[in-house]
Order: C-alpha cells, then structure tokens, then sequence
C-alpha cells in the first residue's frame, strides 16, 4: 500500500490494510484509482475519528463533574482533545443539578462539524479525465449542468464525492429528499435560473450551444438486508425505482410543456446498493427514455473487467452502455450521454475498489450510524458516507414526511442508546444581494422555531438539540453559526462607519 495511506487507514480499523491484488499499489482492478481513493480515504479516517472521538471524551468529563475546579478542566479537555468550546453554562453542575450530557453531547457534534467544515477538504480530486478538464469533456458530451437528487439517507451522503466522484464544479445543484422523491417544480426553478444565466452570461457556455441541463434522480437498496433498503418506499427497491422514474419523466415533459419542445432535458436514473457503493445505471434508449429493466449493474462489469487491461476495460463499459441503450457503438446521436454514462461507471468502479481494498468489500455497519439530521439547504463542504440523513426544505410543512423519517431513524440510531438528536438548520444567501444575509438569518429561526413545535415533546424532554447557520454562496465562504452573528446595525466596515447607516 502507499504509505500515505497507512496512518488514516489504522487510526480507522486499527489495523495495517493487506496489500490489494495485482501490481504493488495499483489495486486489483484496471480502472483503480490509487491517488484518489488514497485522499478519500485521508478524508473518510478524519471525519470518522474526529465524531468517535466525542463519546469517550465526554465519559471521561461526566466522571468528574462534581471535583474543585471541574467547569475549568473540563473545558480544557474538550478544547485541546476535541477541538471544541463548548458554551460556559453547559459546565455549571451540582449534586441536585448534574450536568446535561445530552446537550454536552449535542454541542460537541455541533462544535465537531463547524471544525471539519473549516478544514476545507479537497473536493476537486476528479478534476481531470485522461488528461483533460471534465467540465469542457461534460460538455462536449452534450451537457452544460447536473441536477443531482439522492435520497435523504445518510448513507448516500457520499453520492456526488464517492460513489459518483463527480467533480463539484459542474454540479448546479444538490438536493435531498426522502426517496429521493424531488419537487418537479423547484426543479423547474433551478433549469429556469441556469438557462437565464447562460442567456444573460454566457455561463457555464452561451445558450446557442447545443447542450442539455441533466436531471439524475438516485435511489437505493441493500443486497444484504431487504429491510435496510429506502425507509420512504418500505425499503422496495422496484418501487423506489419506479417512483423516481415516473418523477424524472413528469419534469421533463414539465419543461417541454412549459417551454416548448426545444427546451428538452436529458434525465439519468441510478441506483445504488449501500452495502458495496455499487452502482445500477439505467441507460436511456436512443429517444432518450429510461426504463427498470435497461440497466448496466456495475459491480457485474467490475467482475467481468477485472483481469482486462486498462484500455479493454474501457471498451468493455463502452460496449455495455451501447447494448443497454440499444444502439450501435458509433450512434452519433446517444454518443453523449454513452460516454457520460461510461464516465460514471468507470468512477464507480473505483470505489467498489475503495470499498473493497479498506471495508473488506462490503461495510461493516449496513444501516443507518449517521451523526446529525440537516435541514434546509444543502451543504456539501463535507462529504462521507452516513454523516447526515439530509432533509433538505423551504418550510417544515413542504418536507415534514423528509425530517420525520430523519427523526423515526435517530431514535433508532441515537435515543436506543441514550444519545440526542442533533438537528443542523442551514440556508445560504447572497452577499451580493441587499437583505439575502438577514432574510436567511430569518428563514434559520423560523425554521427552528417550527422544528421545536412539530418535536416539542422531543425537545422538552431533552432529547433533540438545534443549532442554525448561514452561509456566503460566494465559493470560499465559511459557515456562520446564528448565536454567534453580530446584528446588522452593530457590523461596521474597515472605515469604521455603520454599514446599515450607509448610503446605496
């Protein structure tokens, strides 16, 4: 194995990886990818190690709560082993009134994840394809953004940066949604803000080049536990599957209906078995429809390329696209989306090596072991696999069956064993846009506010924590926690003047 990826791998399992099959530190597969799984693994070690690490530390705070100079000390500890702060009244304890650990807890998964956040991980590891930059080779395939939608399930927190490896820059937009079960009208908002962009701007290209906007819908399953499959459709994946197609084929007959023939969109459905990150691609005909039963398994084209060379692999994924699409291999007119498709299969066959050569080929926990619910807005700074169960939403009545299954699946995974549930609100702004930052501050409290009515008996009982942040949609901005922001008319430029006393 590379020796980067000793150190991240033990402080993970404990133990020295044995070495993969075939040529020293290439992999047994001819489409592995040392260098990339070698930083996600670096990545995958971080995040884990640094949410493990809050149990035991706090054990060891409990323990002495009641010793002169406790609040002190504990704060120390906490600072200098979790990297967190935790707020003073949380350390105020006595014998008639012991500390709550539950919302110690709470603060430190909270505390944990801003820190990570600021970590700034690399998410442009699949910036290049052979060579060349993956947004010009998207959109040489015939497609100027993605609009990825996976289920809410933690375990696909990893979709785009994993089991995809999709490089974030031509992803337009990510959102969640319990069995991935989209909204055909918010979709249609997001087509309309990008081709108005590239009518006024020119960006990503003009829009007179004949590429298309990409809708891909993600399901999932297990194929070791029937009942770990999607909770939203009673874990059938058939079902599941049938759902998000009857979904993609409404939005893009919604987008022709509204906007004419020539405004198409090309839709991709996929599925994903959680135990291995293994993919099934359906791979649209030559009219551009998608069906159940056309589909490349990937984890059987894994098998079948593994002894190949690197280039015979390649044609092998080339000629299973063609066959499932019923076209011929030089089809002018599927070339695209076949390629793009391609891509996505050979990207995921490095991680079914990822999966195979650090979790022995399939995960140890094939359920559910996410450590916070999020709601609102995406955000995608941090990226693995059962971090969050994300509910992503405008109002609580819009996704209320989203953020119940997040709660129906933490009482499972946190209260069974005496945890709380950590709830993260998130909404982005525009800091270029007058009020966008107040608005989203706004939208974080009353968002709070209606998770607290809908759960009070949650949080009354000390079960379910909220915290709120905002951040800048400008790429480089930081999360900003609510508690922690200055109101608008006490901030003040480097002039020293009162920005909300100033002039347009």
């Amino acid at each position: 194995m590379p020796a980067a990826v000793l150190d991240p791998y033990e402080r993970l399992f404990g133990k020295t990886p044995q070495a993969p099959r075939g040529a020293a530190g290439t992999g047994s597969h001819p489409l592995y990818d040392a260098r990339h799984n070698a930083k996600l693994l670096e990545r995958e070690a971080e995040i884990t190690h640094t949410f493990s690490a809050i149990e035991p530390v706090l054990r060891e705070v409990a323990a002495m709560q009641w010793q002169d100079g406790f609040a002190e000390r504990a704060q120390a500890i906490v600072r200098e082993r979790l990297g967190v702060t935790l707020p003073v009244h949380r350390l105020r304890a006595s014998w008639i009134a012991p500390l709550n650990m539950r919302a110690i807890y709470a603060d430190c998964v909270f505390g944990a994840f801003l820190r990570l956040t600021e970590r700034e991980f690399d998410r442009n590891l699949a910036t290049l394809e052979e060579g060349e930059p993956v947004e010009e080779l998207i959109r040489r395939w015939g497609f100027h953004a993605i609009d990825i939608s996976p289920c809410a399930d933690g375990r696909l927190s990893g979709v785009v940066d994993y089991i995809l490896r999709i490089p974030p820059a031509v992803v337009a937009y990510r959102k969640s949604y319990a069995g991935a079960m989209f909204d055909v009208e918010e979709s249609m908002r997001h087509w309309v803000e990008v081709e108005l962009r590239r009518h006024r701007e020119g960006v990503p290209n003009r829009a007179d080049e004949p590429t298309r906007y990409l809708k891909i819908s993600v399901y999932h399953t297990s194929s070791s536990n029937s009942e770990e499959g999607c909770a939203a459709h009673g874990s059938d994946e058939r079902k599941a599957a049938a759902a998000l197609l009857e979904r993609l084929n409404a939005f893009a007959s919604a987008i022709e209906n509204a906007h004419c023939c020539g405004a198409s969109v090309a839709t991709l459905l996929i599925g994903v078995d959680t135990d291995t990150d293994a993919i099934r691609l359906h791979v649209p005909d030559a009219r551009g429809a998608l069906s159940l039963e056309r589909c490349v398994d990937c984890l059987a084209l894994f098998e079948a390329t593994s002894r190949l060379t690197r280039e015979n692999a390649k044609e092998a994924i080339r000629l299973a696209v063609a066959e499932a699409a019923g076209v011929e291999l030089d089809d002018p007119a599927t070339e695209g989306m076949r390629w793009f498709c391609g891509y996505l299969l050979k990207n995921n066959m490095a991680q079914i090596e990822y999966v195979r050569t650090y979790h022995n080929g399939r995960y140890a926990e094939l359920g559910h072991t996410e450590r916070f619910i999020t709601v609102g807005d995406a955000f995608d700074d941090l990226q693995m696999r059962n971090l969050a169960y994300q509910a992503q939403m405008e109002t609580i009545e819009e996704g209320a069956v989203d953020i119940d299954v997040g709660i129906k699946i933490f009482k499972k995974v946190n209260m069974a064993r005496d945890l709380p549930i950590p709830v993260f609100v998130h909404f982005r702004y525009d800091g270029k846009v007058p009020g966008s930052r107040e608005r989203a501050v706004q939208r974080c409290r009353r968002m709070a506010q209606a998770i607290q009515t809908r759960y009070s008996e949650l949080v009354n009982e000390g079960w379910l924590y909220i915290y709120a942040t905002i951040k800048d949609s400008t790429p480089g901005s930081r999360l900003e926690p609510i508690d922690k922001l200055e109101s608008a008319s006490s901030r003040r430029c480097a002039c020293s003047s009162n920005i909300s006393e100033r002039g347009t």
